[in-house]
């Protein structure tokens, strides 16, 4: 009873107390809702300390205890981080932290010879100071993240002055991308009349659709080595399966992700005509930079019988990520290649472009509604780019929430069906025993809870995914 009186007291408040509430009670019903979850995929970490029988075709003991206490570390980093992310956002909107930095941005602005009619300027100011926060607060949890527990279970390879000038980079491409298009879609907003959210919502769908065509050939290598996959039986082997299929393949790239971390991707890119495959060189056995450093170090190359071979040879060789043969990786990439065939990446356009629509039109209908502003601290201003952040990130985030487990199920229906196209493919074998290797690779741990799963898995657990292609592998 307690809790329905406290609800009732609330909405019986002045509406924007009423909102501010709400938003703090939801915020925090979904961060106990997550920290339940995570603490009953936790409790399957500490007590499932042996393989299960039916793991014990596909996965050793002494994989399945690193892949167990490497998804304990992860866990209890994501307890803290998301503690501590709680309680900042909690903190920021107590004690008026986006009122107070808007007009910090509009103090910089008046340095500069800019008054509140500027507001488009200030805003950008805003965004920049807000993203530069953001960044400065979350750096000692990435560092942590990376330089001990990805550096202790083997997958990070980064120095320490790498990383932060990856981050520095990072920090920059993203200014250079989000100040001109957010003041553009500002301008529209306040230029569009009536029919804005229209304007706005075609605006926002040609940047996605040119950044998805650029971000491979422009902003990834500022990042990432790209190379050619070198001619050979593996692009041949692709070239055949992509011609097919139909699928309009125009190159195909090798990746440099061993310079950052030992895990491993594939994934395609590119509109109409003009598509590009890339993988990871640590997906490739006889490509990978990782296989090679081991036989590096040891000075020579394990012999096929073993003998001559020192003791810490056949521990490095046994221990190395082996990362996918050619067949394994046509295999993976025959699944990825299902996504395509299967319409699942148009699928996943238009449903994206339907709620960026249905977001700016509710966006068209709240924007008015001065007490939403005055709940955040906005008393005497209604800036554009506050009403965006107000609507979209708090008053829909009980939808935003029921959209992301919606988009959760869908994508592990398509990870059936693109695995059921491998399958017909010809690849069940292969792909079975890549799934195996990428698990053991990535330290994946194959038990998991069934709600935790249900809740955030975007791909189906191992099991159950090895158990849709058990028939056909032994067909």
């Amino acid at each position: 009873m307690g809790l329905w009186a406290s609800l009732d007291a609330m909405w019986e408040m002045p509406a924007e107390k009423s909102i501010f509430g709400a938003v703090l009670l939801f915020s925090w019903t979904v961060y106990l809702w997550e920290t339940f979850l995570a603490q009953r995929q936790r409790r399957i970490y500490k007590t499932t300390t042996h393989v299960p029988l039916e793991l014990g075709q596909i996965m050793d003991s002494e994989t399945f205890e690193k892949s167990r206490l490497y998804q304990l570390d992860k866990s209890t980093f994501s307890f803290w981080s998301g503690l501590y992310s709680e309680i900042e956002g909690t903190l920021i909107l107590l004690f008026g932290g986006i009122p107070y930095l808007w007009r910090l941005s509009g103090r910089f602005c008046g340095y500069a010879g800019f008054g509140p009619e500027y507001e488009i300027t200030q805003s950008l100011v805003f965004l920049l100071l807000a993203t530069l926060f953001s960044a400065l607060t979350g750096l000692p949890w990435s560092l942590y993240n990376t330089f001990v527990i990805e550096e202790k279970h083997g997958f990070n390879q980064q120095t320490l002055g790498f990383f932060m000038k990856d981050a520095i980079k990072k920090f920059i491409v993203t200014q250079c991308i989000l100040l001109p298009v957010s003041s553009l879609l500002l301008y529209i907003i306040k230029i569009g009349g009536d029919y804005f959210f229209i304007y706005a919502w075609l605006f926002t769908l040609a940047v996605s659709l040119v950044l998805v065509t650029i971000y491979a050939d422009y902003i990834a290598p500022l990042f990432d080595k790209f190379t050619p996959l070198p001619e050979g039986k593996l692009k041949q082997e692709i070239e055949i399966m992509a011609k097919s299929i139909d699928f309009p393949l125009t190159k195909v790239y090798v990746v440099e992700g061993s310079k950052r971390s030992s895990h491993s991707n594939a994934y395609f890119y590119g509109f109409f005509k003009n598509k590009r495959i890339v993988l990871f060189d640590t997906l490739l056995e006889e490509y990978s930079v990782l296989n090679k450093d081991i036989q590096e170090e040891s000075g020579m190359e394990p012999r096929s019988d073993g003998e001559g071979d020192s003791e810490e040879i056949k521990a490095k060789v046994k221990n190395k990520k082996q990362g996918c043969k050619n067949e394994e990786v046509l295999a993976v990439l025959g699944h990825e290649l299902g996504h395509w065939k299967l319409g699942h990446t148009v699928k996943n356009i238009v449903i994206s472009q339907v709620n960026s629509f249905l977001c700016f039109f509710l966006f068209a209908v709240l924007i008015g509604r001065k007490e939403l502003f005055v709940a955040f601290g906005f008393y005497d201003s209604q800036p554009t780019l506050i009403g965006l952040l107000i609507i979209f990130q708090f008053i829909f985030s009980p939808y935003n929430e029921v959209l992301s487990f919606c988009l959760t199920v869908l994508s592990r229906r398509f990870e059936f069906q693109a695995d059921a196209f491998a399958k017909k493919l010809g690849k069940a074998k292969d792909l079975y025993s890549a799934l195996i290797k990428l698990n053991k690779d990535n330290l994946g741990f194959p038990v998991s809870d069934w709600l935790f799963s249900m809740w955030h898995y975007s791909h189906p657990p191992l099991l159950e995914r090895l158990q849709a292609l058990k028939n056909s592998k032994q067909d």
